[in-house]
Parts: C-alpha cells; sequence; structure tokens
C-alpha cells in the first residue's frame, strides 16, 4: 500500500457496502486534501473513474498517480454536484497523449 496516496484513510481495505465494487480512485491534489480525477470520454463529456485493482490503475495511468479506496456510490456522491453521473470501472486510455513541438 506504499502507493496510497492519502494515508489518513483510516481502513484503506475495508469492503465496501453489501452488492457495492470498492474501487481504487485515481486522485489529484485538491484545497482540502485529494480530489477525485475527472476524465473525458470519447465524445468529450467527464466520468469519474474507477478501477478494481491497484495493479489496473498503475498500468493504465502509470505508478505516480496517486489514488484512494472508496464504493462506487461513494464516488458518485462525490461527483453529481459536479454534474458527472457517469463511472467508468478498469477504462483502457486508448488515445494517446498530445505531442510536444519541438522548439
Amino acid at each position: 500500500m506504499a502507493d496510497h496516496a492519502c494515508a489518513d484513510d483510516p481502513e484503506p481495505c475495508e469492503p465496501g457496502p453489501a452488492g457495492h465494487a470498492t474501487l481504487f480512485v485515481p486522485v489529484r491534489p485538491g484545497p482540502a486534501g485529494c480530489a477525485a480525477l475527472l476524465l473525458r470520454t470519447p465524445h468529450g463529456g467527464r466520468t469519474a473513474v474507477g478501477f478494481t485493482s491497484a495493479r489496473r490503475l498503475t498500468a493504465t495511468l502509470g505508478g505516480g498517480q496517486a489514488w484512494i479506496r472508496l464504493a462506487e456510490p461513494a464516488l458518485r456522491s462525490l461527483t453529481e454536484p459536479l454534474g458527472v453521473t457517469a463511472v467508468a470501472v478498469d477504462p483502457a486510455l486508448v488515445r494517446p497523449a498530445p505531442e510536444v513541438a519541438a522548439r
């Protein structure tokens, strides 16, 4: 769990509520701590993202990506006030990063 971003999570390995997946959610630093990282869908909409394992998150976003564990309903509750209702689970990033023009 050395990759765990927000070490203040008191029970990072606790399972989520019955019937709900606990996800590894990428985060970024925010003014009040960690904020869920929102990504764009291929059609331009925003989506919350969660992975079923730390290994899948790292394979997709890299080893330096910070993360926390959240139950899917908690992730939805955090992002709905932002107008984000979609949650992508184990997405594969297929669009290459834009190339930086050499100067």
